[in-house]
């Protein structure tokens, strides 16, 4: 037992070991099945998929943004236009460590908190792959230092582009508006594949309004790059087409008398051209740079132009509402004379104050000893408020709504700059759906004298002044007259629009009130008549002086012993030369006092101006 030997079972070890390198064969048949599998999949069916990926990380579209169209006024002096800047940008998704980026960058180029503050914005409302804007205006010197360290910053570029710039500054600002930097609400109202590559957009004024025009089609390009991201090649270009010049009805010359002419004073002024609606000067004071917002304006100057109590980022001449005062006066006795209610020779006698029948309370003229008899003429001359209480009555306030309304009191004047309003024109129905009272006949009265609740903007008094020039004919008020595309110097004059005219039921009574208008200018008796001497042309128009507060009957008005902020405010319309008018302006002097002492002599060197260089 001891010495036992085992025999080997060679059949048994001979059948096994075919038996396992059958099974490691069919194994690595497997493995090989699998990998040409694989292969045939890369190589033949998913071939296109990564062909595209490789080009991805080869090939890249680069976004070509347009130039932005230049803004001119009528004579082809530049208001907006572009120059040359380089911006640094960031792409977030090739930078592995943001702050020692931004930290190293510092080193450079001078980064303000702002820029940050901005940055990381824009940085949260952007796709990874898009770059990002972190400074703007580089200097010669911050690019050349940069240039000599670009190896050691991947994911940073300085881009040389174009920076929008107002070369006068605050000329016309509240007209031109300003461009600033595309925000998340602009990102909803765009077309974000047309605006790839573009960082600003028109923010209000004319540079809003006209954004699709100004802004042009963008471009593309596809370059080759390296591992690193640089460019090194461009495979197909196609170039953007610049946006739209345009031209403009403003006359920067005229624009800058306007507003030198009002010194230090608040208010707006605007001027238009009768036959056409182009508006010649459009001016809100105080104004502003805005060259400040095109590239994001720092959080002490905005709060500055914010809190300022004289509010110059407010268009005055657009969104101010005022009293008209006196200036409705012409439109009231026309309203008259043309629905029956009186005639030229009908007199009113003014003691210096109306009462209403039975009523003891006395509605006070501006001059307390009274005018004396007075016809539509002298009332018109020299501002007699007693005559027009006692028409306003005799009209009633449904009567004066609907006349002065075909003037367009009340309503936008559809100029072709955003944010205007309406003013108001009262009602009946007005006062019981907003007030839930009842009209009185005591506000029919003061509605007579543009007094109570009706409310009127510059725009409109300008609009309406200049319908009146025309015998009814009215025109839209416009600031663009033509475009120009940027490889054709000829210019497309843009559509002139006629707005329903207000209808002329008998001409002599529109040259009466015209005649009217003239006196209050060049009349013996007219309250402008200082402003009217020595013009070498005929004026016609009409002084206005509109209150802030309301006053008792027996209260005086003592503007010494009172703050400059409850003074009247000081109005004037006019157009000239009366028997060929070639402008009509309107003019707000903010808490001004008279009309004639101040409004008038404003309208006066502006007028001046403008017929001094007008045509024959």
């Amino acid at each position: 037992m001891a010495g036992r030997v085992t025999i080997k079972d060679y059949l048994s070890e001979s059948r096994l070991f075919m038996q396992r390198s059958f099974q490691a064969l069919g194994f690595a048949a497997i493995l090989i099945a699998v990998l040409v599998g694989r292969l045939i999949y890369l190589q033949v069916l998913a071939h296109e998929h990564f062909i595209t990926l490789s080009d991805d990380n080869r090939i890249k579209i680069l976004p070509l943004p347009p130039n932005r169209g230049l803004i001119f006024d009528r004579n082809g002096l530049i208001l907006a236009d572009n120059l040359p800047s380089y911006r640094l940008e960031i792409t977030p998704e090739q930078i592995h460590d943001m702050d020692d980026t931004l930290s190293r960058l510092s080193q450079l180029v001078n980064i303000r908190d702002v820029d940050l503050k901005r940055f990381t914005r824009l940085r949260n409302s952007t796709p990874v792959f898009k770059p990002v804007p972190l400074r703007f205006h580089l200097s010669d010197e911050e690019v050349a230092r940069f240039a000599i360290n670009r190896h050691l910053f991947p994911g940073v570029d300085i881009v040389a582009g174009l920076s929008r710039h107002y070369p006068h500054g605050p000329l016309a600002a509240h007209a031109l508006g300003y461009v600033g930097r595309i925000d998340e609400r602009d990102l909803q109202q765009i077309d974000v594949a047309q605006y790839s590559g573009t960082t600003h957009i028109g923010k209000v004024g004319i540079e809003k309004t006209y954004e699709q025009t100004l802004h042009g089609r963008v471009g593309y390009s596809q370059v080759e790059t390296n591992a690193e991201g640089r460019v090194l090649r461009t495979l197909v270009r196609t170039p953007p087409v610049p946006g739209e010049n345009l031209y403009l009805t403003l006359d920067a010359e005229l624009q800058n008398v306007a507003e030198q002419a009002f010194g230090d004073n608040s208010g707006a002024a605007v001027v238009i051209d009768p036959d056409n609606g182009g508006v010649l000067a459009f001016v809100s004071l105080p104004t502003y740079d805005p060259n400040l917002f095109v590239n994001g304006i720092d959080t002490a100057t905005y709060e500055s132009l914010r809190d300022d109590s004289e509010q110059p980022l407010f268009n005055r001449a657009l969104r101010g509402q005022y009293p008209p005062g006196s200036t409705l006066k012409p439109f009231v006795g026309l309203g008259g004379l043309e629905r029956g209610v009186t005639h030229g020779g009908a007199k009113t006698f003014c003691p210096g104050y109306y009462q209403l029948p039975g009523k003891d309370r006395r509605y006070r003229d501006w001059k307390r000893s009274g005018h004396g008899s007075v016809d539509l003429k002298s009332a018109i001359a020299e501002s007699c408020d007693v005559y027009f209480y006692d028409l306003a009555l005799s009209m009633g306030i449904d009567m004066m709504h609907e006349y002065l309304g075909q003037f367009g009191f009340g309503a936008r004047t559809g100029i072709d700059i955003s944010g205007e309003l309406a003013g108001l024109l009262p009602s009946r129905e007005w006062k019981r759906g907003a007030r839930g009272q009842a009209w009185y006949p005591g506000e029919t009265l003061i509605t007579g004298i543009g007094q109570g609740f009706v409310l009127t903007t510059p725009i409109q008094l300008a609009s309406a002044t200049a319908t009146l020039a025309r015998f009814g004919q009215r025109m839209k008020p416009h600031i663009v007259a033509s475009t120009q595309i940027y490889d054709d110097p000829g210019l497309t004059p843009l559509q002139v629009d006629a707005v329903t005219a207000v209808p002329v039921v008998e001409r002599p009574h529109w040259a009466e009130v015209i005649d009217a208008m003239r006196e209050v200018m060049h009349g013996r008796h007219g309250t402008a008549r200082k402003v009217g001497l020595d013009a070498g042309y005929e004026i016609a128009g009409k002084t206005g002086t509109a209150q802030v507060f309301g006053l008792q009957p027996e209260e005086e008005y003592e503007a010494d012993t009172l703050d400059r902020k409850l003074h009247d405010h000081s109005l004037f319309v006019a157009f000239a030369p009366v028997q060929r008018p070639r402008v009509a302006i309107a003019v707000v002097v903010e808490h001004g006092g008279s009309g004639s002492a101040v409004a008038a002599p404003i309208a006066r060197t502006i007028l001046d101006q403008y017929l001094s260089k007008a045509r024959p």
